[in-house]
């Protein structure tokens, strides 16, 4: 029998926990952008103040996933408001990070991460969601792209 999936708000005391999740993002960014990205690591605490800054602010989610009591997955979002001349006026959420375990793809972890998001927004009144995903990651290209994303915009770069 399997094991039910649990999805919550993750709290500060969740935090070493993202940091060792994360880094299988840190090796999957890594490997395709060594010259932009860190390689992971045994010392998950070193990304503590990044993971810290997510549990200070209320305009800022991590949601966790957990197969029994162990962490599946997670997701962090931060909600803004775009403003200037330029630009109407906007609430929006910016999708940070996603990230599942590679021994749990397939189960839908991510998929219903997104919609926690999806549904934080919507009860902010958020209007829109946003996210970046790097080219060289196909498999989540595709999952956002089967969720209702779309491109809107191309970054562009080159080394000096």
């Amino acid at each position: 029998m399997d094991t039910a999936i649990t999805y919550r708000t993750a709290t500060v005391e969740d935090a070493l926990t993202i940091c060792e999740l994360g880094q299988l993002l840190n090796a999957i960014h890594h490997a395709a952008r060594p010259d932009i990205y860190t390689a992971a690591t045994q010392d998950f605490s070193r990304d503590l103040p990044h993971w810290m800054s997510f549990f200070e602010k209320p305009t800022q989610v991590v949601f966790i996933a957990n197969i029994g009591h162990q962490a599946a997955g997670f997701i962090s979002a931060s909600l803004s408001t775009s403003s200037g001349p330029l630009m109407q006026p906007l609430d929006f959420v910016r999708i940070g990070s996603v990230c599942v375990d590679e021994q749990f793809w397939g189960k839908g972890i991510g998929r219903t991460l997104v919609k926690l998001v999806q549904d934080w927004a919507s009860e902010r009144n958020a209007k829109d969601i946003r996210l970046s995903v790097w080219t060289f990651n196909a498999r989540a290209t595709r999952m956002y792209t089967e969720l209702g994303f779309e491109p809107r915009a191309l970054e562009m770069g080159m080394s000096v």
